[in-house]
């Protein structure tokens, strides 16, 4: 049986920190969208995929494995979306079985005006507290994070 490697002080400090950081990073995120845009932050992001995804859109299959998310929850978020008539969902022509999300132009334009807000927040809110090699050296560690359990998956 393997014994449990416990944190020591100094990465018990990171985890917290990091456990910390990032609740807060994402309520405020959160918050904005909300408050500026009557958006999630899932919402908003996947506005931002299907906007860069083009007027070809995403299967909601590929949509939810980029997200991160169910794709129940995935399916929820969308029909929100939909009701404000930002996202429609079309059959898949080559699969009979698949639906693929297209961002409408509602939903171009929403995106258009809460993204300035949305970056200004992040920024305020994570990037302009950190030093340009802190930055560098925070998307080369979570980098390796994510791809690792990425890997798991």
């Amino acid at each position: 049986m393997a014994q449990t490697r416990w944190l020591d002080e100094p990465e018990m400090a990171a985890w917290l920190a990091f456990l910390e950081a990032s609740h807060r990073v994402s309520r405020a995120v959160e918050r904005q969208l909300r408050d500026e845009a009557g958006l999630s932050h899932q919402q908003y992001e996947i506005l931002v995929k299907l906007d860069a995804a083009g007027p070809a859109g995403l299967r909601m299959t590929e949509l939810a494995d980029s997200l991160i998310t169910s794709k129940s929850g995935l399916t929820y978020q969308i029909g929100r979306l939909e009701k404000r008539g930002l996202v429609e969902r079309r059959d898949c022509a080559t699969d009979v079985r698949g639906v693929i999300a297209h961002l409408t132009d509602a939903g171009r334009d929403t995106l258009v005006a809460s993204a300035p807000g949305h970056v200004a927040r992040v920024r305020e809110a994570l990037i302009d507290v950190l030093a340009p090699e802190e930055i560098a050296v925070l998307a080369d560690a979570f980098g390796r994070v994510g791809a690792r359990l990425r890997d798991e998956s």
